[in-house]
Order: C-alpha cells, then sequence, then structure tokens
C-alpha cells in the first residue's frame, strides 16, 4: 500500500478531500480507496467508531468478525484493545481466540515455530502450551490417527485457561452474562458481577482474589490493564518469552520499537511524543508489555485499606521479583514518598475514575538532584548475544541475553543482575566455548568501567556531584528497526555519549550520530570495506589488496597473490575468513555472483600474524623506537594520524607481517581458525594472547630468530583500524580503558573534538568512496575479469564499488586486469606466461 495513501487513512480522510495526486496514484477511483481502507483498518485492528471505516462498511457486527478472521488467520495477538466489542459484542475471549489459533496450526501440521513470538508468549501464559508441550500434543494427535478412536486438536486442547497472574491495579469489567451463567454462579461470585453492573468496572484489587480468577476462567468478565499519559514503566530481564520468528505486523513492529526507546523516567506520553506514534497506540503496547508481564508499572501504590485480604499471598505478574531484590530495580529516591496524585486519561474502556485510583503514584513528576539525567550507551550486535546464550555460562544468564537480543535493551536499572550473573562464569572453558567465557568475562569489566565511573566525568561542575554516569545497553539491530529522525530523538533525549563495542559485526549498519558524540564508526562507510581502502590510501601502505565488484569473474588468482599461502577474503556485507590460496579461485567466482569481494595477501607461510595496537598512544610511547612490543611509532600510523583522529577517539589498529617464518603453536594453524570470531570474523581477532604466548615459547632458543623477524619495521602493514572498545581480548580491553582514563576521552572538551573530527572524517571518507564510484569503463574482452553486473542499490545504504580496484605498491588504483602486476626478478623467472 502507497505510504500517501496510509498516511491519509490514518488521519480520516474522505474522498472528496483527497489530494489530487494521492487520487491519481489510485487511478481516480473511489471504489479502489475505499477498499484500502477496509484493509488497513483490518490489519491495524481500528476501532469501528470515530474512524474512516465506518463510512466504508456500514455492518459494525460484520467488520469485528472479519478483523477476528483475519487477526486469527495471520496469528496475531488478541486484540486487547477492543476487548468490549470482542467478549461483548462477539462472545470471544482471549482463550477461545488462542485456542481457535492452536487448533488451527494442530489441523495444518504447522510446527510451533510457526507462532510469532509475542503470540506465542500470550499461548504460554493463558493456555499453558510451550514448545515441548505443543510437540506433546502433534504426538498425541498423530498416533490417535492410526487407531480407530480418531482424537480431534481441539478435543486435546485445555477446556479453560490455566491460572494466570493478575495485579491489582488492573481493572475487572464484565463480559457477556446470560441468566444460565448467573445461576451456576456462587454466592461471592453473583455479588461481584452485580457490584460490576450496579456500580462500573471494579479495580481486581478490591475483590476477592479468587472470584476474579474464577470469573475470569469462566469467560464472565475480562481484563483491562489501564495505562495513563504519566505512567512509567520498567523491563526486568524476560521469563516466558518465546522465541520464534518475527511476524512483520503493525502492533508487534510497534512493540519492538517501543521495547529498545522506553526507559524508567520517560513517561508515556513523553515517550509518544519521541516516537511520533499516536498516543494510543503507545498505551496499548505499553499495556500488553505489563499483561504478559515482561513489564513493570512503576509507582503503582496500593492502599492495604483498599486492597482485599486474599491478595496478599497472589502470585505477581512479574515473576522475577521473587529473585530480585525490588531495591535493585527502582531508583533510590532521597525526598519523601513519591506519591502524588494520578493521571487521568480513558483508555478504550471508560475506566477514567479507577484510574485516578490505581495510578496513584508517578516518576515523571520528581527530580532527582543527585543523579545525572543522561546515560552512556553501549552499543553491541546480536553476535555478543548469541555468545551469552551459548555454552550454559550461568544458570540465568540466558533470560539476560534474551532481553538484550529481543528488547534491544538491558536499563542501569537491571545491570545490577546481569553483572551477578557475569561474576558466576568461570574463566576457563574447554576449546571453542572459550571465546564465550572469555567475552562474557571481558563484557563484564567493560560494564563496571563505563558505569558509574568517577574519572570519566571529572568535568562536570561544582554544583553537580561526581558519581559518574548510568549505563545502558543497547543493540544495534535493534535501534536501526526506528527510523533515522526518531533514533536521533531517543538517543539524544536519554544519552551523553555512545560507545560502540569493536569490531561490530559487518553484516549490520552502525548507528550513525553525530549527537550524542560516539565512540564507534562515525558512519556506516567507516565500518566497511571501504575504510580498509581509504586506510591504505592515506598511509600508502597496506597488504596487497584487489576489490571486486560484484558480477567480475577472475579466470586466474591475480599473479600479486601467488606468493601468498593464505588469503584474508570478505565478501561484501560479510564478516572477513582466512582460506588457504589453493582452490581459492572456485570460491571466489562463486562469492562473486552475489557479492562484491576483497582479497588480500595474508601469509607467505601459514597465517600471517597479526598485532593489536590500541589508541590513543601514549606519549612516552611515541617517544621510544618501534619495537614489537611498541608499534605506535610505525611510520605508516605516524601519517594515518595526520589524516584520521586518534587522540579523542578510541580502538585498535590491527599490524599484519605476511612473512612470518617464526615458530607458531599447532593450533595457530588450522585452515579456517577464527572465522566465526566476534564481530570481525576475522582470524586476527582472537588471537592477541595467543602471539604473546609464541613470544615466550622463543625467549629460549629463538630470541635471535625473534629480533630479526618481529622488530623489521618494514614487515609490519596496517590491515584495519575499529573504533569502540573490544570485547575479543581481555588485555586489549583493558588496555583500551585504561587509555580511556588517562586521556580523559569522555570530558567535555575531548568530546567537543570529537564531534569535530568525526565530521571530518565523515566527509573526507565519503569524498574518498565517490572518488571512485565514476561511471565504468568497458573491459576488453582479453582482459583477465569479464564486465561487472549492474550495481543493484546497497541495502545498507554504503555504495557498492563500481571499479575494480587495486591496492599495490603504496597505491589505490582502477584495475581491469589486462597486465599483470610486476613482480620481482626472481618471481618472474619462476612463473610462465599463460
Amino acid at each position: 500500500m502507497n505510504t500517501d495513501v496510509e498516511f491519509h487513512i490514518r488521519q480520516n480522510y474522505p474522498w472528496n478531500k483527497l489530494p489530487a495526486n494521492v487520487k491519481q496514484s489510485l487511478g481516480n477511483s473511489q471504489r479502489e480507496y475505499e477498499k484500502y481502507v477496509l484493509l488497513y483498518s483490518i490489519r491495524h485492528q481500528l476501532r469501528f467508531r470515530n474512524n474512516l471505516v465506518r463510512h466504508v462498511r456500514k455492518d459494525e457486527r460484520k467488520y469485528y468478525e472479519e478483523l477476528l478472521k483475519y487477526s486469527r488467520d495471520h496469528l496475531m495477538l488478541y486484540p486487547y484493545h477492543l476487548s468490549d466489542i470482542m467478549v461483548k459484542g462477539l462472545r470471544v475471549t482471549p482463550f477461545s481466540y488462542y485456542i481457535g489459533i492452536m487448533e488451527d496450526i494442530m489441523n495444518s501440521e504447522k510446527s510451533y515455530d510457526s507462532l510469532p513470538n509475542f503470540t506465542a508468549a500470550d499461548c504460554l501464559r493463558l493456555l499453558g502450551i510451550g514448545r515441548n508441550q505443543y510437540i506433546d500434543l502433534m504426538n498425541q494427535c498423530r498416533s490417535s490417527k492410526k487407531f480407530f478412536r480418531r482424537k480431534s486438536a481441539r478435543d486435546l486442547l485445555p477446556a479453560k485457561p490455566v491460572e494466570i497472574s493478575v495485579e491489582p491495579w488492573w481493572v475487572a469489567q464484565t463480559g457477556y452474562i446470560t441468566e444460565d451463567d448467573i445461576r451456576i454462579c456462587s454466592t461471592a461470585e453473583k455479588k461481584a458481577i452485580d457490584k460490576m453492573i450496579d456500580s462500573g468496572p471494579q479495580l481486581a484489587g478490591s475483590m476477592e482474589y479468587n472470584v476474579v480468577l474464577s470469573l475470569y476462567n469462566r469467560g464472565f468478565i475480562y481484563l483491562d490493564v489501564p495505562i495513563s499519559d504519566d505512567s512509567c514503566i520498567s523491563v526486568p530481564p524476560l521469563e516466558g518469552f518465546v522465541m520464534n520468528r518475527v511476524q512483520g505486523d503493525y502492533f508487534e513492529t510497534l512493540l519492538y520499537k517501543i521495547f529498545v526507546s522506553i526507559d524508567e523516567q520517560t513517561n508515556v506520553a513523553e515517550l509518544a511524543n519521541v516516537l511520533e506514534i499516536d498516543l494510543d497506540l503507545v498505551k496499548n503496547a505499553v499495556s500488553m508489555y505489563c499483561r504478559l508481564g515482561f513489564a513493570v508499572k512503576k509507582g503503582t501504590v496500593f492502599n492495604s485499606e483498599q486492597l482485599h485480604p486474599t491478595w496478599k499471598n497472589a502470585p505477581s505478574v512479574n515473576r522475577l521479583k521473587s529473585t530480585m531484590d525490588p531495591q535493585k530495580m527502582l531508583l533510590s529516591w532521597e525526598q519523601g514518598s513519591p506519591v502524588m496524585e494520578g493521571g487521568s486519561s480513558a483508555t478504550d474502556t471508560d475506566t477514567t475514575s479507577l484510574e485516578d485510583q490505581a495510578d496513584t503514584a508517578s516518576v515523571s513528576s520528581l527530580s532527582i538532584p543527585a543523579a545525572p539525567t543522561k546515560r552512556i550507551a553501549f552499543l553491541f550486535d546480536s553476535t555478543l548475544t548469541a555468545f551469552l546464550m551459548m555454552g550454559n555460562l550461568s544458570p540465568n544468564l540466558k533470560s539476560h541475553a534474551v532481553t538484550m537480543f529481543e528488547v534491544g535493551k538491558l536499563s542501569d536499572e537491571t545491570l545490577d543482575s546481569f553483572l551477578a550473573e557475569l561474576e558466576k562464569v568461570e574463566s576457563t572453558a574447554e576449546g571453542e566455548a572459550q571465546r564465550y567465557f572469555d567475552h562474557a568475562l571481558t563484557l563484564k569489566n567493560t560494564i563496571l568501567f563505563l558505569r558509574y565511573n568517577k574519572e570519566l566525568t571529572q568535568d562536570q561542575g561544582p554544583d553537580i556531584p561526581n558519581i559518574g554516569f548510568p549505563l545502558d545497553m543497547l543493540r544495534c539491530e535493534s535501534l536501526l528497526g526506528l527510523d533515522q529522525a526518531t533514533c536521533s530523538r531517543v538517543l539524544n533525549k536519554n544519552y551523553k555519549l555512545l560507545v560502540s563495542m569493536a569490531p561490530l559485526s559487518n553484516e549490520i549498519r552502525p548507528i550513525s550520530s553525530c549527537t550524542p558524540q560516539h565512540i564507534g564508526p562515525a558512519i556506516p562507510e567507516v565500518s566497511s570495506i571501504w575504510f580498509k581502502l581509504y586506510l591504505y590510501h592515506v598511509t600508502g601502505q597496506g597488504p596487497p589488496s584487489l576489490l571486486l565488484s560484484k558480477g567480475s569473474r577472475l579466470r586466474k588468482l591475480p599473479d600479486i597473490f601467488q606468493v601468498y599461502d593464505r588469503l584474508l577474503i570478505t565478501s561484501w556485507g560479510h564478516d572477513p575468513g582466512v582460506v588457504p590460496t589453493s582452490n581459492v579461485l572456485t570460491m571466489l567466482n562463486d562469492a562473486l555472483t552475489h557479492s562484491a569481494v576483497l582479497i588480500q595477501g595474508h601469509g607467505m607461510h601459514g597465517h600471517g600474524e597479526t598485532v593489536h595496537i590500541p589508541f590513543p598512544f601514549d606519549e612516552e610511547d611515541l617517544k621510544a623506537e618501534f619495537s614489537y612490543s611498541n608499534m605506535c611509532t610505525h611510520k605508516s600510523l605516524q601519517k594515518l594520524k595526520e589524516h584520521v583522529d586518534l587522540k579523542h577517539q578510541c580502538g585498535y589498529i590491527t599490524m599484519l607481517n605476511a612473512n612470518n617464518r617464526h615458530r607458531r603453536r599447532p593450533s595457530d594453524s588450522t585452515e579456517c581458525r577464527g572465522d566465526t570470531h566476534l564481530g570481525g570474523g576475522l582470524d586476527t581477532n582472537g588471537s592477541t594472547e595467543s602471539f604473546e604466548l609464541v613470544t615466550e615459547e622463543n625467549n629460549g632458543d629463538g630470541s635471535k630468530v625473534k629480533t630479526d623477524t618481529l622488530n623489521a619495521e618494514d614487515e609490519w602493514v596496517p590491515l584495519e583500524l575499529c573504533f569502540g572498545m573490544p570485547l575479543f581480548s581481555s588485555e586489549l580491553n583493558r588496555k583500551v580503558c585504561r587509555k580511556i582514563a588517562s586521556h580523559k576521552l569522555c570530558c567535555n572538551e575531548s568530546l567537543q573534538e570529537l564531534l569535530h573530527s568525526s565530521r571530518k572524517l565523515s566527509l573526507k571518507v565519503l569524498s574518498f568512496v565517490q572518488s571512485f564510484q565514476d561511471t565504468v569503463q568497458p573491459s576488453d574482452m582479453d582482459t583477465g575479469v569479464s564486465n561487472p553486473l549492474s550495481q543493484p542499490p546497497a541495502e545498507s545504504g554504503v555504495p557498492l564499488p563500481a571499479l575494480n580496484l587495486l591496492f599495490k605498491d603504496g597505491q589505490l588504483k582502477e584495475w581491469s586486469g589486462r597486465a599483470p602486476p610486476p613482480l620481482d626478478i626472481s618471481a618472474l623467472q619462476k612463473d610462465q606466461p599463460t
């Protein structure tokens, strides 16, 4: 559907008030517009009244039946915001709705994974059917078909809801109740129903707890979860979340957008304003979080006189409350009790008066003079969450990892429990699992360094107590779910500084941010293959590199790579890997059919050796001479400092020695070693410690060899530069943390310099990329490479290469494939003409 058409439907524009260009896009057909209005309204589960659809469809009941059928067919969440219509009018309760969905997917013999995440979580809450239960039901259903006594899926599904958790501030409303229903009710139940009929909706906490559950299980009442304009919520680590699949419907998309944007200090009205989303939609989403137990409404105070005695032992919606100190979930208030009069905004059903009673506290009106208003955001990608989910690192760490992936955020309020779990991670493991353990431990150290670190905030001024900044952890992919303007508003509202992990995976687009300042890639191009070439271009040094555009085809491996035993291959938008030169041609040509590819020389005798140099550089190191342990004085890095600001950023530069003849450990010679290292996927990313060990091994009998081979400055060239905080090596991470503190990178003056230098670097890199994006010259048929295909726009927004580019002998230029690069005399004598 056209976005212009959607906008005008959302704004309730009738046909006669549509602009001419929108009418034209619909073929000037009013019938076509009305068809779109109906489709949009059903997809977005809009109420019939006060919306455009009432002029298109005259039969209200039929409209809601169509809406319900569409929602059920597409496995959407039950439309709780229409509960008054669904339960009272159509007699469809959430339980009967989800039973229908379960019956449909069982009869179709679909897997449990076909249920979208939130729908599966609600099914688990109401029906008690999770993955294992569903598999068991399907086995029973299939086995019954083999005998004459066949059981239908409906016979195997539960007859009533499991016992759900209800909060006392929820509102009970009467559903569709007949005289026959009243006859089977107990005296207490009849009394409760009479009160709701006579006095209107009641707070669940004012009624007997067992009566509420009993009436709900029979479908005689439904429960509203009221959210007012000034309601604030907190999101603890997820419990009961089901990781199946993402559906992409309007409400699910909204739920994920709000998940990553919400915080405990921002009320619902402010959040709707920042996201520029309709307030009622945001309330519906927040209400759904609270209903599913994924969020806790803050400041909801219930008087003991108002609360029915039977609620004292009632289970809470938030299953985590029993395992966590509630004080850790809330801010510590220094001034009095945070109680004030509640908001007065009506939800879809008329519960205004009740909300005034229920929502008796609001966080938004309170100021906290001791605490800073803004935070530091640590940006990570999904690779980190995958590492934390794997390897059984600690008993309760998985719920935090699921929260990091699904919510896209761990707020400062939940970091205490997260750190407690990271503390339980052991420091040693076997084989590949060691990497998962290392990342967990390095992440713990990073959080402890960035969070409430007084060293980072020494220039706050005399009036503000220096306690450091709180820290939130944000997943890049979740932020990218927001449009750019919204993402910028969310970040600017809540954060003073962004810090990225390094390296971020090539498969994602990094967050671009001038304000708040970003210690990390300034723009996506800085985290792409283009930046590697820029690095080689400005320093005049780097490994031999050939960037081939998509659709190119090699007849033979270029001569410049023939002397190498290992090549570093990077497909566009994917992480690099070190591969043997033998038989690489087939793999390259296969990759070139769907992607641009960068080929680089890595090692002449097995893997090349790499060393990571943290920056900013210390003054005393710059005064010393070049050595294996002090490479920051390398001539290429001295040139690099003139073009890239290494003083106000942090990160590391990877140096490569391809001519690596000294003895290595057997594990270092594995061909595919390190292909899946965090973020970079590069063999070099996990190998800092192993090279230190190699040096120690050679101290005895190989010290002369080490001096000759490792200290030769000319043998080392820059391979890549990564901005941010590395997590793959604890030693490198420790050095970067020390440099951030000693160079005062988080002080206001340094951040202001970072702002200017990031903008300058962005312009330089974009100009560099543009200079190599000229029209492709037609290639000669006799060349070693065929014509590239036309380039589609890159999904990530980083332009794809239009030319084949070669970096060799300090120069980056177009490569046509006609003439092989010149080789030295000895190499020429060995090669035969082809």
